[in-house]
């Protein structure tokens, strides 16, 4: 029986309570499950004609639409969103307090204020015409931007000082520093966090159907409001078959995040020898690890008559 510091280890009554709760906790999720699955049998929603709308062709190529526009905005709004962050992070970390205080109000505003007010903000004209795609990707942007922000000064600031000290001892300037050493180890810390977050801007892409942009959200609303079947709208059958569509991008994203995790770990980046060392290694004879004194010269032993 092994127990840490914040955790010990359950015993043998306690093990048997655990195992008792899971087989309770799994029969009654799977109660509810089948009750529900009960309840839409009996409206008739298993019904094949209701989900024959999903073999027209007007429906898929509807459907393939809706899916392209939203990884289209997920897309912008990821890549900008980072790009931001980095922005606002070096100006969150910056030595002028100007900086630092307008950086600081400008991330506490945007998070707190709904996504939702932020993208109809746009979208009616407080920045000028602007379309419904790009009203979504700024507002997501701008959003997700603060967000992804105070992630990577968590990571920069868990990045030991000594690291920090050490490489101004060696004369690199602050530029060198963050780029060099700062924003890759939080990055790397921090990667969890960054695609989740990426996996929350997926899902906000959904509020575009707000503004009448063409996404998923859009395309079912209007696939389930506009194509009765015997008098029956095919909501149940519309929300299934698009909650799949999300969870399979969600997923993806996941996947996509615990492979970049792997190949980080396997990685065999080191540092690389400075150039003085590099042209002493090339000069010394091969096999040879250490330097010879050269005749004539004392090798620093002091001999006692």
């Amino acid at each position: 029986m092994s127990a840490s510091v914040l955790f010990d280890a359950p015993g043998p009554k306690a093990r048997a309570r655990n195992v008792i709760y899971s087989v309770i906790g799994s029969l009654a999720l799977l109660g509810l499950l089948g009750w529900a699955v009960y309840r839409l049998y009996n409206r008739g929603q298993f019904a094949g004609e209701l989900w024959d709308i999903f073999n027209y062709a007007g429906i898929r190529q509807n459907i393939l639409d809706a899916l392209l526009s939203t990884l289209k905005v997920f897309a912008l709004a990821g890549v900008l969103s980072l790009v931001f962050a980095v922005v606002l992070c070096v100006a969150r970390l910056s030595d002028h307090k100007p900086v630092r205080w307008v950086a600081l109000v400008f991330i506490d505003l945007f998070r707190s204020i709904p996504l939702l007010i932020t993208i109809f903000a746009l979208w009616v004209g407080i920045l000028g015409d602007m379309t419904s795609m790009w009203a979504l990707v700024l507002g997501l942007t701008i959003y997700n931007g603060c967000v992804q922000a105070e992630v990577l000064r968590a990571g920069i600031n868990a990045v030991p000082k000594g690291q920090v000290e050490a490489a101004y001892a060696l004369g690199m300037r602050k530029t060198q520093v963050t780029v060099s050493i700062l924003f890759p180890q939080a990055v790397r810390a921090m990667l969890p966090t960054i695609i989740s977050q990426l996996v929350v801007t997926l899902k906000d892409t959904s509020l575009g159907f707000m503004i009448l942009y063409p996404e998923l959200l859009y395309s079912a609303r209007l696939i389930a409001n506009n194509t009765p079947v015997g008098g029956v709208y095919p909501t149940v059958q519309t929300v299934i078959v698009f909650g799949a569509i999300y969870i399979a991008l969600c997923l993806a994203l996941a996947w996509l995040a615990k492979f970049i995790e792997r190949r980080g770990r396997r990685s065999k980046a080191g540092i690389a020898p400075a150039a003085g060392a590099k042209e002493l290694q090339e000069v010394a004879p091969s096999g040879s690890s250490d330097l010879t004194p050269a005749p004539g010269q004392g090798t620093g032993d002091v001999h006692k008559d």
